[in-house]
């Protein structure tokens, strides 16, 4: 592996994992969050859902981006809007406003856009660069990054620490890091426009393949959204736990997603990726019968656990099949990164509102349905055999 190739591969996962904590620091305090602003699970999904708008906003256009300033810079711009985003959050908190942590929420999806986008781009060239498997790797970092934001967010749930200065001191560290980091990228090559199909640069929207990818996604971003913002408070709700105890069990789920993105690109290069996408879509959904229907803790923490793990790999395994065609990558993985998100923003709000009828437990059991829904399409995402260029 060449000087630049390796520096690449440690700054993608710098970012990846960046990303992750910034996440996982305000989906870990949403039990605070709705302790602060005297909202209830209905409400707290209407407040998510302000993030899913700002991703609807990023997301289609983020490919365009991508090709018109390159992936480095399209962090960089990511970055200073999650920057600005979290700050804002942290004033809405301190002033006890819904509508200025609404607005902020809104610039947080747009920057959580932009950065997945870019990252999964950078992701998949340095995966084809390397010739293995090392996207799962990637995701595995973002989880990492998630693991350390949800057990500072319960340490200092626990220790008393307002949410508004722990989001200030987050939203240095994501300007910080997202400026600097992506000067070692690999250089990106603008998309020829001799490579764009017919149909224009709408054309991967056409593409029966790309969007059977994204409804494998979807499945599990919708696995994942779920657990990373109700997970806590369904702890905490069904479970009658406290706050830190139900910041820990959303530890533990994301514990599970890390440790089998390490170990999920030896899984996929024996046994391939359409066998590992249905063993994770049908391990998530018997992790998330066991949290919902368990009446213990310790049965709870082990669904969670069960989840985590079957959420791990469909996600990043979803990017690397977007991306098999490294020329047409920009474009794809903007569209299956649209579909996944949607469905990974917005499907937490409505489980909000849900929960408010059902209680969150009994909620959450409604995505078991494109869980399965996913397991059953898995073969879309079967490799893709194109010549490859080298750099």
């Amino acid at each position: 592996m060449n000087i630049q190739l390796r520096r690449a591969t440690i700054m993608t996962f710098v970012v990846f994992g960046i990303n992750g904590l910034v996440f996982a620091s305000w989906a870990s305090r949403i039990p605070a969050v709705a302790t602060t602003l005297q909202l209830s699970p209905g409400e707290i999904g209407g407040l998510l859902l302000c993030m899913a708008v700002g991703s609807l906003v990023a997301l289609p256009s983020a490919g365009w981006c991508v090709n018109r300033i390159g992936v480095a810079n399209t962090i960089r711009v990511a970055s200073v809007f999650c920057a600005l985003a979290v700050s804002g959050v942290a004033t809405g908190l301190a002033l006890h406003s819904v509508p200025v942590t609404g607005g902020s929420l809104v610039l947080i999806g747009v920057g959580i856009g932009l950065w997945d986008v870019a990252q999964n781009i950078e992701g998949a060239d340095v995966e084809h660069q390397l010739g293995r498997t090392i996207m799962p790797q990637f995701h595995a970092a973002f989880s990492g990054g998630a693991f350390v934001g949800a057990l500072l967010g319960a340490g200092l749930s626990a220790a008393g620490v307002g949410l508004p200065a722990h989001m200030v001191g987050i939203a240095v560290l994501v300007l910080v890091m997202g400026l600097a980091a992506p000067r070692f990228f690999l250089p990106h090559a603008p998309e020829d426009k001799d490579d764009v199909p017919a149909g224009g640069r709408m054309f991967a929207w056409k593409e029966l393949r790309t969007l059977l990818i994204g409804v494998v996604v979807m499945g599990a971003t919708l696995s994942e959204g779920a657990g990373n913002d109700w997970i806590a408070k369904g702890t905490v709700d069904g479970l009658h736990q406290s706050e830190s105890t139900g910041a820990l069990v959303f530890a533990v789920f994301v514990a599970g997603m890390t440790v089998f993105r390490v170990l999920g690109a030896g899984l996929i290069d024996r046994f391939g990726r359409v066998a590992v996408l249905r063993g994770s879509m049908l391990a998530a959904a018997a992790g998330l019968a066991l949290f919902c229907w368990s009446g213990t803790l310790w049965l709870a923490i082990l669904g969670a656990l069960l989840w985590g793990a079957g959420a791990a790999l469909t996600f990043p395994m979803g990017m690397s099949a977007a991306a098999d065609d490294p020329r047409l990558a920009a474009a794809r993985v903007s569209v299956v990164s649209t579909v996944g998100y949607v469905a990974f923003l917005a499907g937490p709000p409505v489980l909000g509102f849900l929960a408010d009828h059902l209680g969150v437990r009994n909620a959450l059991l409604f995505i078991g349905i494109p869980i399965v829904l996913a397991a059953v399409l898995a073969s879309a995402a079967k490799p893709l055999s194109v010549e490859r260029t080298p750099r």
